[in-house]
């Protein structure tokens, strides 16, 4: 046997990428899980989730060590590896090259890579990375104690993480470029009852100012009049959206504008054998439930074509497509 070769590999050990190694692993799949880092994705900057089934409230951490010790214990097999490209041999086997060491290779490829935080491209948000601009507030939120913020968004990340940011702020100010929220009613009413949060609506960031060594202040400018006017804070807490982690694969594959993966009803790409699923694929939302959803139905179509592939001896570049 190929020790490098699996039934399965699953890229990205997020909450999409845990729950297609749990039902890999239980249809006896040999299936490797590849993450760069620690497994649980997204969650382990969520402070409280508070809408997946069965946990009223729950510690984003918390949930991900749940995830991460039920999928491996089917059998699934967990490395710490930096994937660099994701290739399709001339006979339909998956190809997963490294950063280091030998590439693995795989009948199916289930991507479940997440994405990174869009950047706002403004003067001072390269220089002030780590030195006050942040894209994670439970990461870096401590660090503000009675300071003045301003969180940047207006979706639900950008909201609930400005509520996350008033236990250790003394004021958050909601920069948002539209005058209406994306985010959901209910966390936005919330947001709103709290004395600690105020909005700048239909305002953007031109500008984050400091002295080399930390954020001082931002400079912002109203979009119905074009005034500009400076805010000042000590931190910038940017939530505008992520960028899928969907560059990986060298064959082509649909995709919207955005880059999002385009799948079919079984989560398949447009190059068969390969998978998206989470936060990599297009679709209305991106939560947990939906990622968890995504992946059962990616692993099990997928689990469905490598048997299909032993049973006929055939290539999956024959039966994939």
């Amino acid at each position: 046997m190929n020790e490098r070769h699996y039934d399965i590999a699953i890229i990205g050990a997020g909450p999409a990428g845990l729950t297609a190694a749990l039902y890999s692993g239980r249809a006896l799949k040999r299936t490797i899980l590849i993450e760069v880092g620690i497994p649980g994705g997204e969650l382990l900057n969520t402070e409280d989730v508070e809408d997946y089934p069965g946990f009223p409230s729950v510690k984003g951490p918390a949930l991900a060590e749940l995830m991460a010790k039920h999928a491996l214990s089917f059998g699934a097999t967990l490395t710490t590896a930096q994937v660099t490209a994701i290739s399709v041999d001339p006979d339909g086997t998956k190809r997963i090259e490294l950063e280091e060491g030998e590439p693995y290779t795989a009948d199916a490829v289930i991507i479940t890579a997440g994405g990174k935080p869009r950047k706002l491209d403004v003067p001072g948000e390269q220089e002030y990375a780590g030195l006050g601009v942040s894209y994670c507030a439970v990461c870096d939120g401590a660090f503000f104690k009675g300071r003045h913020l301003a969180v940047v968004g207006g979706g639900d990340a950008a909201v609930e993480e400005a509520t996350y940011l008033t236990r250790y702020a003394s004021e958050v100010t909601i920069v948002h470029r539209r005058e209406k929220f994306r985010a959901q009613p209910l966390l936005v009413e919330r947001a709103r009852q709290n004395g600690k949060i105020d909005f700048l609506l239909d305002t953007v960031v031109e500008e984050i100012v400091g002295d080399k060594t930390h954020v001082e202040k931002v400079r912002l400018r109203q979009l119905p009049t074009g005034r500009v006017e400076e805010l000042d804070v000590a931190g910038v807490f940017i939530f505008v959206g992520f960028l899928p982690n969907t560059g990986l694969l060298r064959a082509h594959a649909e995709h919207d504008s955005e880059g999002y993966y385009l799948t079919d009803a079984n989560m398949q790409t447009s190059v068969p054998g390969i998978y998206a699923a989470g936060d990599v694929r297009a679709q209305l939302t991106r939560q947990v439930t939906t990622a968890v959803g995504d992946a059962t139905t990616a692993a099990v179509a997928a689990t469905k074509l490598v048997e299909e592939m032993a049973h006929q001896k055939l290539p999956l570049s024959v039966i994939g497509g």
